[in-house]
């Protein structure tokens, strides 16, 4: 990915004239886009890395698998939230790895962590650097140098069990590679995140990622059967069975560790036949607490879609602003999309059923084309989020999940904070909102905020971060429900897990990482 925005230069265009002219209607922003740098003119604090270090790492991966060249550290320097490209952009020298390792399997991961953990050296593992939460930051803590570890190399389909509905990846391989590597048995990962084009197989499990089709094949930590992982006391290997009763599952403690107990280096998941059929659907309701119950009646009926979404009135406006007519319905209230996949008899029974349930609770068709655009551009609202920061606008995305009973609450309360934040600092500020993930007992809600960047825009998130966390942790909800804890949400862990749970945490990490080299500053407050 380029080094100061998302993705890659192709999926970057300018915002239409239109759009210009609505933010500066909204938010008094005009005049050019902000010219960005090259990348060569950024300067890099100098790198802390001894000539007998760097010999010690390239005994192990070869000389031309460490780089310290300005290119590598700049694009290891993080993830790619929003006050990440805010300090990736700001003046002045920048964080970074002091050099950027590259194993090529488990074998030299371990070793490296070995000779870290000896040498008082910090890592960073690191996938497809998508993280927004602060997840890769290049902290050094206590310690006087940190590398990135890069998994990229290991990219192999390792074992395909199509009779087991299983396959076995290394870390590195990302999501379409995953794809393409199933391809020819005739099979699908179907985990599919807004971050699918760049993540990785090891950063799905390390964050416990769900993807955008989970109603129909669930979260990513549902679809791993067995994790190899690599620690600087030695190697775990974990899942012998579908199921086991084996005392309590230590997948549960690497699955959503971010890096911080060790490195995944091989993950087993589940796969599927590559569907037979794939049909969408949208609707509409007349506001979000009808679109909500209608989820829900769904779910809770057994008749969920492979993809079940609820966009709210501001987001359904905004998704839908180019188009004044639907399916031979006007678009008002709120936007549902759907989509079947299977067999032909297993789509139209489930789309059958659902579709009665949804037009029951008061749902009106809108025909396949709105889901089918929202599926077409499923990957893209990040490089829509860096047009607005060229243009002089904030645009960040949280997220959280309660039960149904208090989805409505939730939402209330944080839309109010985020309001209310930002709009003390003298902005005016848009709040939308959409189910993104549905469960028999529960949903996630994702917001997106939109807003004019002030002259000091990293404190000006922050607050408004803070104002909403404390909302979610005040309400009972989780304050994360699939972007991970990174650096942002350790403050609120303790909340939600207790201090014995932190504790019991931290005793894991003195047992398996006693130097406290892996992720300095990620998970654990």
């Amino acid at each position: 990915m380029v080094w100061d925005a998302w993705g890659v230069p192709a999926g970057h265009t300018p915002l239409p004239e239109q759009i210009r002219g609505l933010l500066g209607q909204v938010f008094g922003v005009s005049g050019p886009p902000a010219i960005r740098r090259d990348e060569g003119d950024v300067p890099l604090r100098p790198p802390v890395l001894s000539a007998d270090r760097r010999a010690g790492l390239a005994q192990v991966v070869g000389d031309e698998h460490v780089s310290t060249e300005h290119a590598a550290r700049l694009r290891h320097a993080g993830g790619k939230s929003t006050l990440d490209l805010l300090r990736r952009r700001a003046a002045g020298p920048q964080d970074a790895p002091d050099a950027v390792v590259f194993p090529a399997d488990h074998t030299q991961v371990a070793e490296i962590l070995g000779y870290c953990s000896e040498q008082g050296i910090a890592v960073v593992p690191f996938g497809g650097g998508t993280s927004v939460v602060g997840g890769l930051d290049p902290v050094r803590g206590r310690f006087e140098t940190v590398i990135a570890l890069d998994l990229r190399r290991l990219d192999a389909l390792l074992d395909c069990d199509p009779l087991s509905g299983t396959a076995t990846f290394g870390a590195g391989v990302t999501g379409p590679q995953a794809e393409q590597l199933l391809a020819p048995h005739g099979l699908s990962l179907g985990h599919f995140p807004q971050s699918f084009e760049f993540a990785s197989i090891g950063g799905f499990a390390a964050t416990r990622s769900s993807g955008q089709a989970s109603a129909g094949y669930g979260r990513f930590d549902d679809m791993v059967q067995r994790l190899r992982i690599a620690t600087p006391t030695g190697t775990v290997e974990l899942g012998r069975a579908p199921a086991s009763a084996a005392g309590p599952d230590l997948r549960e403690l690497f699955v959503g560790s971010e890096g911080a107990f060790g490195v995944i280096t091989e993950v087993t998941v589940r796969v599927h036949p590559v569907p037979a059929v794939t049909a969408h659907m949208a609707w509409s309701f007349p506001d979000f607490g009808a679109g909500a119950a209608a989820l829900r009646a769904v779910v809770q009926a057994g008749a969920a879609p492979t993809v079940l979404r609820l966009s709210d009135e501001a987001e359904t406006g905004l998704n839908l602003a180019r188009s004044k007519d639907i399916g031979g319905a006007p678009v008002s209230g709120c936007l549902a999309v759907t989509t079947f996949e299977g067999s032909a008899a297993h789509v139209a029974a489930r789309s059958a059923e659902a579709a009665e349930l949804l037009r029951a609770a008061g749902g009106t068709e809108l025909g396949p084309d709105p889901a089918q655009a929202w599926e077409h551009g499923r990957f893209a609202a990040p490089y829509l989020r860096d047009a607005l920061l060229d243009a002089g606008v904030l645009c960040e995305t949280l997220e959280t999940a309660t039960t149904w009973s208090r989805l409505a609450e939730l939402r209330t309360l944080v839309t109010t904070a985020l309001t209310e934040a930002l709009t003390a600092q003298g902005t005016p500020a848009l709040v939308m909102c959409h189910i993104s993930h549905t469960y028999p007992t529960g949903a996630s809600l994702y917001f997106t905020v939109v807003a004019k960047l002030l002259d000091d825009p990293i404190p000006q998130w922050q607050n408004a971060k803070r104002a909403a966390g404390d909302a979610i942790a005040a309400a009972g909800a989780t304050i994360t429900h699939h972007h991970a804890v990174g650096a942002d949400h350790r403050r609120w862990l303790p909340d939600e897990i207790g201090e014995l749970g932190v504790r019991i945490l931290r005793a894991v990490k003195r047992e398996i990482d006693p130097a406290g080299i892996l992720n300095p500053g990620t998970l654990l407050p």
